[in-house]
């Protein structure tokens, strides 16, 4: 460091170390360059740091961000006042999502990857196909499977992509709601199976250690490291190589780009409030779709005075946020065994019968469904429970072990009108304008979600509830199930999209965003096995071709028998 605050330069800058940024720091430290990663949060350790603990995880939201330091706001629409909210919270700490996540997850679908192909326009909403295929995808998918540790029932799923290696885990096996999930879904001929996992099971290829001691995994850190996530993984696995350094508690406030657009690296402050510069030849652009936006909105220049790359004027635009929505079952307790819901893991069994398009259903899309325990013993999920004196206890005690929940990861419609972008009002711990999320569900939402959860309740009911309680997408999103995607959306038109299919913006060529913000259309499927395996397909690219000086392409053949009306 030179005494201007200016940090020698390295080949690659990466901001934000979960889903998008591990796995380039892995890729890219092992090619031979060197890397620096940044992330505003600490570097929790999973033995010293994590737990069961409810109250530190639930009630006082040990992983999720202060909203009073780092607030976010929401509004429906451009006329209503944002108000602030802790919309779509993503833990602010070395592994980002990774270390919170309840850990589904499955692959996406080849329909995935060509949705306006399959169905044109929808009127009011954006949609648009993927620059790639899931064939160019299914490489690092499998990479990302064998190296981060996913558990699965290799050839259940019917209807799903090929893949080139089975699951290098056994799946967790059944707990007593999903052993009634499954004799459900026989009974209506739906085909159900133990959803992939990043959980791995006792004799697994890789070697690693599976123990289980807590079955309380959203928004929990496993103590065991038997959950997968980025610190325990693909992290070590950089650092290993002597090529990459850590800089927890250290926040990017600016990309830093030359007249040309050409980034020459970031502004950041460290733990201590000193501002520092950190110069590079790549800056990797991996704080989650919502984050990604705002720090592109806020890199303004003189060649960028709307943001960084923002030409097209779409950087915040189109963005996805995946609601999750269930229905409730409860059990007669004095004719059902209780179904424990506290045991064995949060989640046990699920489905994609209902993923592909089926236009009689009256709408386009679908998404994952799986069943679940119906959340912890003071934190569980019932709705209109009580919510104290003796009526609670009451129903603590009569329904906590006799009820189990099926639900659905919402694939919500991209609408430009659905953004990320500055609010003019609210500064954050930083004095910086925070990010101010404005969405609105489209019609193909609301629809989708009563004729799922309609559903769902139909699978609880032949499973031998006797009520059900089913709870459907309101008039706004809630970011509930803190999937980001969309927001700097990648395409091959650099009018229509700001990254192409590299994830690389097509006016800051040394740009690159890989999180699930280049994600042109939601998805019905968590998004996180996708997010990685992108990751690492872009930065294998990064490494092999951009830093060596040359391009290339994607080619993309021509789409036959889609049998679209």
């Amino acid at each position: 460091m030179n005494k201007s605050g200016t940090l020698d330069a390295v080949d690659v800058v990466i901001v934000g170390l979960g889903a998008g940024g591990g796995p380039a720091a892995k890729v890219l430290s092992e090619a031979g360059y060197t890397v620096i990663g940044f992330d505003k949060g600490p570097w929790l350790r999973h033995e010293e740091h994590y737990s069961g603990d409810e109250l530190k995880f639930q009630n006082r939201s040990y992983l999720w961000p202060d909203v009073k330091l780092m607030p976010r706001t929401v509004r429906s629409d451009v006329n209503s006042k944002a108000r602030i909210f802790n919309f779509s919270p993503v833990p602010s700490n070395v592994g980002g999502g990774t270390s919170h996540m309840a850990g589904w997850t499955p692959r996406p679908r080849p329909s995935d990857f060509i949705f306006r192909s399959l169905h044109g326009d929808l009127h009011g909403a954006s949609l648009a196909d993927w620059p790639y295929r899931y064939e160019h995808l299914e490489p690092y998918l499998t990479k990302v499977e064998w190296e981060y540790g996913i558990s699965g029932l290799t050839g259940a799923e019917k209807g799903a992509g090929f893949r080139s290696k089975p699951y290098p885990s056994a799946p967790l096996p059944p707990t007593r709601f999903g052993k009634a999930f499954y004799d459900a879904c026989k009974k209506l001929d739906i085909n159900a199976f133990p959803l992939p996992m990043s959980h791995i099971t006792k004799d697994n290829a890789l070697g690693r250690e599976a123990i289980n001691r807590t079955s309380f995994w959203n928004q929990y850190g496993d103590p065991t490291a038997t959950r997968s996530s980025v610190a325990t993984t693909f992290i070590p696995d950089a650092i290993k190589t002597g090529n990459f350094e850590v800089r927890a508690n250290s926040f990017v406030k600016e990309v830093i780009v030359d007249d040309q657009g050409v980034a020459k690296g970031v502004i950041y402050v460290d733990e201590d409030g000193i501002e520092f510069r950190q110069e590079a030849r790549v800056v990797i652009l991996s704080l989650g779709s919502i984050e990604s936006a705002r720090l592109m909105l806020l890199s303004k220049s003189r060649r960028f005075p709307d943001g960084l790359a923002n030409d097209s004027g779409l950087v915040g635009k189109n963005a996805t946020f995946h609601e999750y929505i269930f229905a409730v079952g409860l059990f007669d307790k004095d004719f059902t065994d209780p179904l424990y819901g506290f045991t064995g893991n949060y989640q046990s069994g699920g489905s994609m019968e209902f993923y592909e398009t089926d236009e009689n259903r009256g709408h386009i899309g679908g998404g994952i469904i799986a069943t679940t325990q119906i959340g912890q013993p003071i934190n569980m999920i019932m709705p209109g429970k009580p919510s104290w004196g003796q009526a609670a206890k009451d129903s603590d005690r009569d329904f906590f072990n006799y009820s189990m929940k099926i639900g659905f990861i919402l694939q919500d419609m991209p609408q430009e009108s659905n953004r990320v972008d500055l609010d003019p009002d609210v500064k954050d711990m930083w004095g910086l304008p925070v990010a101010r999320i404005t969405n609105k569900p489209h019609i193909n939402d609301t629809a989708m979600s009563r004729w799922q959860i309609n559903k769902n309740v139909e699978i609880l009911e032949a499973a031998g509830a006797i009520r059900t309680m089913p709870v459907y997408l309101g008039d706004e999103f809630t970011g509930n199930s803190c999937h980001q995607q969309g927001s700097v959306r990648m395409g091959v038109d650099p009018r229509k999209s700001v990254l192409n299919e590299w994830g690389q913006a097509h006016s800051a060529e040394n740009v690159f965003v890989l999180d699930g913000a280049g994600f042109p259309t939601a998805m019905g499927v968590n998004p996180t096995l996708t997010i990685m395996a992108h990751s690492w397909r872009c930065a294998d690219y990064i490494a092999k071709v951009y830093l060596k000086g040359r391009t290339e392409k994607t080619v993309l053949e021509p789409l036959k028998n889609l049998g679209r009306k």
